[in-house]
């Protein structure tokens, strides 16, 4: 393993990737030269030239049509979007043919194409760069969700999504790109997508989280332990498919849950999670409600500490924690 960024893990991921099958290309707003908004493209375009990192007109429909297209044909395209934000643009083309077209063609047409979408806050880049969309890709059939929360998760789900035969919505936090971790080396390393992990056991609550909210949730629950409250960190890591066995077994275990993400509360994914739980036998086990914490249900201010208080931070982790166990 060697340590890098997250950032470098996805890249490394798609170089292995297009070195081994010359059907892969990325297409994107100035991910050539300029190497990408946040430079997860930078210096590919010296290896794969102009054919395969694809500079596109700033037009997201063209962008996303022309990959469904190209993925319906025969080609394993990778979309990459400046922000998450701005796939509003492209959803005709991702959400009502991407995604529909295999089942519409009984199975007999793949769609294996990969859109990477920089989400979340934390850049000052306020409203309309900063939304966190995740529950609107998981109410589609058809489409899989990743969200990757360290750099050895991503590059792993990176090749996993590459390889699949339908359509990924592969959702990055803006934040993570600098993280470092260590990463598998091994060219044919892959994590399997539909599988959560756990991050970190323990007996007392089960918190299920994905994304920029793992780091959080992992401070908390070392914080924690300290005090003997042992906290089950849940990186659930695809939101479609849903690993719902990994959840009920852990909720059965510790009899609590608390699910922790930074998209807005209202029609957030953490409301199918609490369904998860309710509609199955973990219900019985349960000692307390569920907790969600989540994004206050505003637009995303570009005032720092108005952005800061907008999303989950440690100190409300940490009292919901409380809150569940009567402290």
């Amino acid at each position: 393993m060697k340590e890098m960024t997250y950032s470098e893990a996805i890249r490394l991921a798609m170089t292995e990737e297009m070195r081994k099958d010359e059907n892969i290309f990325i297409i994107g707003e100035d991910i050539g030269i300029y190497g990408g908004t946040f430079g997860v493209t930078k210096g590919m375009i010296d290896e794969f030239g102009e054919e395969r990192i694809k500079d596109a007109p700033i037009s997201e429909a063209a962008i996303v049509g022309a990959a469904a297209g190209a993925a319906v044909t025969g080609m394993r395209p990778i979309v990459e979007l400046p922000f998450l934000d701005f796939i509003t643009i492209g959803m005709d083309a991702l959400v009502n043919q991407a995604a529909k077209m295999r089942y519409m063609f009984g199975g007999n047409e793949k769609v294996p194409m990969v859109v990477r979408l920089p989400g979340g806050s934390g850049t000052g880049a306020a409203a309309q760069h900063s939304q966190n969309l995740e529950a609107w890709f998981c109410h589609v059939p058809g489409l899989k969700v990743v969200a990757p929360s360290t750099p050895n998760d991503a590059k792993g789900l990176l090749k996993s999504s590459i390889r699949d035969d339908n359509p990924v919505v592969f959702i990055e936090s803006k934040l993570l790109y600098n993280t470092t971790g260590m990463v598998e080396e091994d060219p044919e390393f892959t994590i399997p997508l539909g599988k959560a992990d756990i991050k970190l056991e323990g007996s007392d609550i089960s918190l299920i989280t994905y994304g920029r909210m793992l780091k959080k949730a992992l401070i908390v629950a070392k914080e924690l332990a300290k005090e003997n409250i042992y906290i089950e960190v849940i990186d659930l890591r695809t939101l479609a498919p849903l690993d719902k066995d990994t959840i009920i077994q852990s909720v059965k275990k510790t009899g609590r849950a608390i699910i922790v993400h930074e998209a807005v509360k209202t029609g957030g994914f953490g409301g199918e999670i609490v369904a998860t739980i309710a509609e199955s036998d973990a219900f019985d086990f349960l000692k307390a409600p569920i907790i969600r914490i989540a994004g206050v249900d505003i637009p995303i201010p570009h005032n720092k500490e108005l952005e800061k208080a907008a999303v989950p931070s440690e100190k409300d982790i940490k009292a919901g924690i409380y809150r569940l166990l009567n402290k």
